[in-house]
């Protein structure tokens, strides 16, 4: 099985630039492009947060237009620029996604890799957050299948980069907690992915591992200081792809040249 990410998209509205240089619409539809080239095409993709950069109506229109070109199911979440309801009024047709305003957690279950969408958004925030409700959610879905390889994928890691400024608006140490208890009684668990760095990350954590996909709009300059958000003048727009072959999950970082 071969499972795309695509993660911190910001789509922004026709003629605005992120950071006054970035086209992230025309970032988006360059890996789209790549993904749709890939040999075999991947199974589903996966989109892991900050799909638009506003949270309006019409930033979703344009991303909708933009992931058209896919050709496979394609399940989202939310990140801390993502407005709930007006991306699911926007995606009305995903079934998978909830009434517009509840958390967007959800399990797909007819892959050969259990995919399990959890909602770390908190409204006006840019840190996450699990609440007790859905991680008690995420406990029972993974009770119902213990043997079968799964993977959970969100918008915020659960570990500190390293990187202090981002390290600052990660999961919260109390939901990132309670999360890796959980993950430690569950060892079907193969991997987690996340966004939210704007960097391709990995580390092993609670007895599985996390990987953190670079962003497809633009990254983050590697820096360990207490400074703001420093964005990279010279690495390109990437995505991730994970391979199940039968054993092992294994992510691959693609970056996408212009």
């Amino acid at each position: 099985m071969l499972i795309a990410q695509i993660s911190d998209l910001h789509v922004m509205p026709p003629g605005k630039l992120a950071f006054g240089r970035f086209d992230t619409s025309a970032n988006l539809a360059r890996c789209v492009a790549h993904i749709m080239q890939l040999a075999p095409l991947p199974d589903v993709v996966l989109a892991s947060g900050d799909l638009v950069d506003g949270g309006t109506a019409g930033e979703y229109q344009r991303l909708r237009g933009l992931l058209a070109p896919l050709g496979m199911p394609v399940y989202l979440i939310p990140g801390n620029h993502d407005e709930r309801a007006a991306l699911c009024a926007e995606f009305h047709d995903h079934a998978y996604l909830p009434c517009p305003g509840q958390a967007v957690r959800y399990v797909v279950d007819k892959h050969d890799v259990r995919l399990v969408a959890l909602d770390t958004t908190v409204t006006g925030e840019s840190g996450g957050d699990l609440d007790a409700e859905q991680l008690d959610w995420l406990e029972a879905t993974l009770e119902t299948e213990p043997h079968k390889p799964t993977l959970v994928f969100m918008h915020h890691p659960p570990f500190k980069t390293g990187m202090r400024y981002l390290d600052a608006m990660a999961l919260s140490d109390a939901g990132a907690r309670r999360l890796g208890d959980i993950i430690e009684r569950h060892h079907q668990v193969e991997r987690i992915v996340c966004g939210h760095v704007h960097r391709g990350i990995q580390a092993r954590w609670r007895g599985t591992t996390v990987s953190i996909c670079p962003s497809t709009a633009f990254q983050a300059t590697l820096n360990f200081l207490e400074s703001g958000f420093v964005v990279s003048a010279n690495e390109p727009p990437a995505y991730q792809v994970h391979y199940w072959n039968g054993a092992e999950l294994i992510t691959h970082t693609v970056t996408v040249n212009a």
